[in-house]
Parts: C-alpha cells; structure tokens; sequence
C-alpha cells in the first residue's frame, strides 16, 4: 500500500514533528516522516527524530540558495510527496516555493491572516483579541499567506499570559497539523484560487477539545 512521505522542516524543540510522528504511528494517517532537516543544529527536533529512527540533517541556512538546494536535494531523494513547516523559523525564496507549491504546507499560531510573523500568540494577546487560535495553510511566496486549509478558535482567557495561551493553541496544533497531512494524503484538498475546497470524507470530530471551534474538515 502506498504511504505518503513526509519531509519536515523545524527550528525548535519539534512538539508540532512529535504529533506528526504519533498520528503516523497510531495509524490515523497514512504516512511516514522520511526526512527531519533543521536550520537549528541544537534543534530538539533532531533529536525527536533520531529518537524514532527518522534521518535528520542540520543545513546551515546562512547561504539560502545552497540551504535550500539541501532541502530540496534532501526531500527528492527520498521521495517526499509533502513539505511540512513543523515551526520553521526560515523564509523560503519564491523559487523553492514555485517548485513545491501545492505540495508544502505551513502551521501558524494565529487565526491568519490576523497576526502574521514570529509571535501570533503574543501579537494577538497584546491586541487584545477575545478568541485567536492556530492555521495549516499551503505556502505561497508572501509569509504566512498562502490558501487555508483548517483553522481552529481558543478563548483567550482573562488571566492569560503569553506562556498559558501559546500552550492551548499549541494542543490544537497538535490536532490540526496531522489531520492536514491526512487529508492531503486522501486527496480531499483542492485548491481554488485563494480557497482551499475539502472534499467529503471521514471527520476528526471524535477528537475534538472542548471549548474549541473547528473549521469544515476537521
């Protein structure tokens, strides 16, 4: 049976990766993490994905064209169907873009495109924002951009701080990352434009959070 492979690409401590690695291990989509590359050498992400047996490469992003020819050359070779940005601090060039579009995906931690950048979480609570939340999307050549594929809402609570919102989104992530991948896999998602049409199918419903609002598709 053919199984997609997924090529990862990560900054930090890989919690988003983590998820990734589950739902493909519990078997609730049909997938493998190929390939873990990090712009971060200290990453914890590598070690989450040596930890599992899963190649991990650190390529130096201070040249971009050759970072980005290692992704690319990395990915290829192991016959990567799906580029996922698993908290990927890096801004890829409209070229790498261009090659891969409709086959990389993104997360962000904000109800895009409110709170665009490095701290949606922080952004939106400064703001003052009453429900902010997390976003999978396709990546385009403008940052945090590109069609929508799930969103999910959170309440930000009134004692809220930076750390204890980042957190709750941070589970929802862990929900929706996965079951963009999934959908992927099963062909469900058509790109329309600036829309992203999800085609009927089965639901993560059952695994739904309380308090929280799940867009069509999930």
């Amino acid at each position: 049976m053919f199984m997609l492979k997924v090529g990862v690409l990560a900054s930090g401590s890989g919690t988003n990766l983590q998820a990734i690695i589950d739902a493909c291990n519990e078997g609730k989509i049909n997938a493998e993490v190929a390939a873990v590359i990090s712009d971060n050498r200290n990453a914890f992400a590598l070690e989450r994905a040596r930890e599992h047996g899963i190649e991990s490469f650190f390529s130096d992003a201070s040249d971009k064209r050759r970072h980005e020819e290692e992704i690319d050359r990395i990915f290829g070779e192991r016959d990567v169907g799906l580029i996922v940005g698993a908290g990927y601090m890096r801004i890829l060039s409209p070229q790498f873009v261009k090659k891969w579009y409709g086959r990389i995906i993104n997360i962000h931690p904000a109800l895009l495109p409110s709170f665009k950048g490095t701290d949606g979480q922080g952004d939106a609570l400064r703001y003052g924002v009453k429900i902010t939340g997390c976003t999978t999307h396709f990546i385009d050549e403008e940052t945090d951009h590109g069609p929508i594929i799930l969103q999910a809402a959170v309440r930000v609570k009134d004692g809220d701080d930076r750390d204890s919102l980042a957190a709750r989104i941070l589970k929802v992530e862990h929900q929706i990352l996965p079951r963009s991948i999934d959908l992927f896999e099963q062909g469900r998602l058509e790109i329309h434009g600036r829309k992203v049409r999800i085609l009927p199918g089965d639901s993560w419903m059952e695994y739904a959070l309380p308090d929280v609002l799940y867009s069509e598709g999930f």
